[in-house]
């Protein structure tokens, strides 16, 4: 049984864990605007300094991958939010993450949300879900965690879901759902991205 939490909370991850899917799930509401929603995940590795040491670091829809193949983006979902299984997947194999890297945050952003009129407003039953993997294959893995987006995020077009940070040798799972303007750009710049 997950353990579900609510936004802010920490929780240590098992130290046996190698692998990690997480999993992040979304429904739209009704709309008119006569555009599809094409909501994307990414990651970002980021060091102490809470920005990434490189752009490749930066892992999305055109950087699937991680330099070192700690983080894996299974690709882009461009009609994700009709069903109940995970809209977009990523994983990571901790046994590979470089010692540099403290943090890596996960998000959400809408594609072309401004010149399509779209903002999280219109999104519903968002969640993210950390699932222990028991190999590469594994794309179900067992649910150790969830965190379901119960606020209204009426004029935001990017989220910062959750966290997975390195905190006294071990790693934690932190439940951030802060919303921001400017989508995956203004997420990049903070981030420490070129773009």
């Amino acid at each position: 049984m997950a353990v579900k939490l609510t936004k802010g909370q920490k929780v240590n991850l098992d130290k046996g864990m190698q692998m990690a899917l997480i999993g992040l799930g979304w429904n739209t509401n009704q709309y008119d605007g006569g555009y599809d929603f094409d909501l994307d995940a990414s990651a970002f590795m980021l060091g102490a300094n809470g920005k990434v040491h490189q752009d490749e670091d930066f892992i999305f829809y055109h950087n699937l991958d991680s330099p070192d193949g700690s983080v894996h983006h299974t690709g882009d979902n461009l009609t994700g939010g009709d069903g109940v299984d995970d809209d977009e997947v990523i994983t990571v194999d901790f046994s590979k993450v470089p010692s540099h890297i403290e943090k890596i945050a996960f998000t959400v952003t809408i594609y072309d949300a401004q010149i399509r009129g779209q903002n999280f407003g219109q999104v519903s039953n968002a969640y993210v879900r950390l699932a222990k993997m028991a190999g590469p294959q594994d794309m179900v893995g067992e649910e150790v965690l969830r965190y379901n987006l119960m606020e209204d995020f009426s004029t935001e077009t990017a989220l910062v879901v959750c966290e997975l940070y390195r905190s006294e040798g071990q790693w934690r799972f932190n439940a951030v759902g802060a919303g921001y303007q400017g989508g995956l750009a203004a997420l990049c710049r903070s981030y420490g991205v070129n773009v």
